[in-house]
């Protein structure tokens, strides 16, 4: 329950996204998304242009990995509309998945001037602009992030998770306070915000947090180690 969730859960929840808006929803095996491929790639190669065939096929480029297939196929839609939202959103997301987060950057830079409300697409550039080494501009998406949408729990996280990299310890546990007053049955947030005070010896915090979310129904075993933590602190 030790919560790197900025640079893994935050992620897998623009994974998730990712993956579950493109009319994919149905699980296959590989086998099966490569037979899926081939149908593609012979109605694309039957019928006049299609930008629905095309985010189809890249969708399922997506599925199996094929990161580069991916973005050579948004790229094809770009071509023809330069300001499709899927295409720019699901093509940063494949060049991030090959560490060209230049390319990234790019993609999802033009996608939020277009819809600057993009919740997804300002996650997705604030992660890259991490990765890049850019954590002030990273945190400064944040910032936006949490202006545009108070009420979720997600923005507060990410900020809260990156703000402990950051060493800015208060901010961080105010924004871990905003994500369990969002989210209250959530352990992780709980756990997280339990962890830093632990890190800056203020046990008795700690365990006021524990006990609270344990009179809020978050069973103990979730909590256990953390009380065993706090037990332990000297």
């Amino acid at each position: 329950m030790d919560c790197r969730l900025y640079r893994q859960g935050i992620v897998l929840f623009v994974l998730c996204v990712a993956t579950q808006s493109q009319q994919t929803l149905c699980a296959q095996t590989a086998a099966q998304w490569r037979d899926s491929l081939t149908v593609l790639n012979k109605a694309i190669a039957s019928r006049p242009w299609s930008t629905d065939l095309h985010l189809r096929k890249a969708a399922v480029n997506l599925e199996l990995q094929q990161w580069q297939y991916a973005i050579d196929e948004y790229g094809l839609v770009l071509q023809r509309e330069a300001h499709n939202p899927a295409a720019l959103f699901y093509r940063g997301y494949a060049s991030t998945q090959l560490r060209h987060y230049d390319m990234a950057r790019r993609d999802y830079e033009e996608l939020l001037h277009l819809f600057p409300r993009h919740t997804e697409a300002r996650l997705a550039l604030a992660y890259v602009l991490q990765r890049m080494g850019r954590k002030t501009e990273a945190l400064d998406e944040l910032n936006v992030l949490v202006e545009q949408r108070p009420d979720s729990a997600v923005a507060y996280v990410a900020r809260a998770s990156l703000e402990e990299e950051l060493k800015q310890d208060e901010p961080a546990l105010y924004d871990w306070e905003q994500a369990i007053r969002l989210e209250p049955q959530n352990a992780d947030y709980v756990a997280s915000r339990v962890a830093l005070l632990l890190r800056l010896k203020r046990k008795d915090e700690a365990k006021k947090d524990l006990d609270a979310a344990l009179q809020r129904g978050i069973p103990r075993g979730l909590l256990h180690q953390w009380y065993e933590r706090c037990r332990k602190m000297k």
